[in-house]
C-alpha cells in the first residue's frame, strides 16, 4: 500500500472523532484511570484532556491565523507544555471533556471558513525552535499530535494494571 499523503479532509477525519474518542474513554470513570500516570514526568489523561485545552485555546488555530496573515515573518509564540496543572485545577474530567469538546469543534468550524486551498498548505510560518514549517505540516501534526496523546493515555491506564496481569507482562513491553 503507498504511503499516504497529507489530505486535508482525511486529516479533518481524526481531529472531529478525538473529542468523541476521549469521552469513550474517558467519561464516567474513576479516578485512579483518570488521574494516575505512568512514572515520573508523565502526564495523566486528565493532565492529558488539559494539555490538549490549552493547545486549543493557544496553539493549533492560532498559528494557522498566523501562517495565513503573516506568514514567515512574525514566529509563533512558544507554547508552554505544562499550562493544564493550573488551568485544571480544580476541575473534573467530565468539565474537562465538555471544554475540550467545545474548543475543537470552534476552531474546525474557523478551519474551515479558512476556506484553505492547495496553495495555502505551502504556506509558511515560523516555528520559535524548528524554523520554517508549512501550514501543511502544521495541520498533520495536529493530528500526530491527537493520536499520540490517545495512545498517552491508554498507556497511562494500562499501567494501573501493570502488576495485576502477572506473567502476561512479557507480551506488552510499553507497560516497562
Amino acid at each position: 500500500m503507498p504511503t499516504p499523503t497529507f489530505q486535508l479532509e482525511q486529516a479533518l477525519e481524526i481531529l472531529r472523532n478525538t473529542p468523541r474518542a476521549l469521552r469513550s474513554m474517558l467519561a464516567g470513570i474513576s479516578d485512579i484511570w483518570t488521574h494516575s500516570n505512568y512514572g515520573d514526568n508523565t502526564f495523566s489523561p486528565f493532565d492529558v484532556v488539559g494539555h490538549l485545552i490549552h493547545g486549543e485555546r493557544t496553539d493549533w488555530m492560532v498559528r494557522v491565523s498566523l501562517i495565513l496573515q503573516r506568514g514567515e515573518s512574525q514566529p509563533f509564540a512558544p507554547f508552554d507544555r505544562y499550562a493544564m496543572y493550573e488551568a485544571s485545577r480544580g476541575k473534573s474530567i467530565a468539565e474537562l471533556l465538555d471544554t475540550f469538546e467545545e474548543l475543537r469543534t470552534a476552531n474546525l468550524r474557523e478551519l474551515a471558513e479558512s476556506r484553505l486551498t492547495p496553495a495555502h498548505l505551502e504556506l509558511l510560518g515560523r516555528h520559535p525552535d524548528l524554523g520554517p514549517v508549512t501550514l501543511r505540516q502544521l495541520l498533520a501534526t495536529w493530528v500526530v499530535h491527537d493520536l499520540n496523546h490517545i495512545h498517552q493515555i491508554a498507556k497511562a491506564m494500562a499501567y494501573q494494571y501493570r502488576e495485576e496481569i502477572g506473567p502476561w507482562r512479557e507480551y506488552f513491553p510499553f507497560l516497562t
